[in-house]
């Protein structure tokens, strides 16, 4: 197999002893904020992420098809965090929803009254729960560079009106059905990331990863309280974490002390049990 990319966060390996050629898409234990990979991984981290987003695409399939081949026949150094995948076309805009008002969605809010364009109510707070959820498109920058937020109507512009219009209302669907079920296990999903290709047909597919703690914002439901900022179980915490450092948030990044590696795995693993109803155990132990 021969490596094309490297990601943040993830390997791919094109496979081309396979008729058609296969992608096999890896997930590592590195951990990013503000677009910079940190020194330091996380054990299990890329088992959780892609053993999460495998939950997710099962039970999106019928929303929209996926990119997932199967997990069988891997590496054995890439075993529990590894997926075969149909190579796509991948589309350049990051689809978001949003249904509650924080991170980069609220600084914006806060400087021009919308997010992305959308207009929202006067007097929103952080946290806030969106009186529906909305589509909040960015630019997918290159590593190290940050991405910027985009209108419905650069979308367009990019990509054409029935691609935008489909890629809008996919993620709102995607959106609504995890929020929906993760509800279900005292989960809030505050906002999400999908990442789009298409295929040598030409249909729109969901790919790279779906509802994880890296793409997403996990609240618990029962200490919910809009005004302040939520206890998360994603990377916010590194997030916050970071705020008190001597650190400009460009590379390289700081070193993450065991404390801090120790409650990002609890939580990651946290979320995974509390979504899927299963107790996380390790492809290692």
């Amino acid at each position: 197999m021969r490596l094309v990319h490297s990601g943040k966060v993830r390997e791919l390996y094109l496979d081309e002893s396979r008729d058609p050629a296969q992608l096999l898409l890896v997930a590592s234990d590195r951990l990013s904020i503000y677009d910079v990979v940190l020194p330091t991984p996380v054990p299990d981290k890329g088992a959780i992420l892609t053993a999460l987003s495998l939950y997710w695409f099962e039970r999106t399939a019928d929303l929209v098809p996926n990119h997932v081949i199967g997990t069988d026949d891997v590496p054995a150094e890439f075993a529990g965090r590894a997926v075969r995948c149909r190579p796509l076309e991948m589309l350049p805009v990051e689809c978001i929803a949003r249904g509650y008002l924080t991170g980069l969605g609220l600084k914006e809010y806060r400087r021009t009254g919308a997010v992305s364009g959308v207009a929202l109510p006067p007097g929103l707070v952080e946290g806030s729960t969106l009186p529906e959820p909305i589509f909040t498109p960015t630019t997918k920058a290159p590593v190290g560079e940050h991405d910027e937020f985009m209108t419905f109507d650069d979308v367009v512009a990019l990509l054409g009106a029935d691609t935008a219009a489909r890629l809008r209302e996919l993620t709102l669907e995607v959106y609504r059905r995890g929020a929906e079920s993760a509800a279900q296990g005292g989960i809030l999903v505050a906002d999400t990331k999908l990442e789009f290709g298409r295929d040598t047909s030409g249909e729109i597919v969901l790919g790279d990863e779906v509802l994880t703690p890296d793409s997403s914002r996990f609240w618990p439901a029962d200490s919910y309280e809009p005004g302040r900022a939520q206890f998360s179980f994603d990377k916010q915490y590194v997030r916050d974490w970071s705020a008190g450092l001597d650190w400009d948030r460009t590379a390289p990044g700081p070193e993450v002390p065991d404390e801090v590696v120790t409650v990002v795995h609890d939580r990651y693993a946290e979320v995974y049990r509390r979504i899927t109803g299963t107790p996380w155990t390790s492809p290692t132990a």
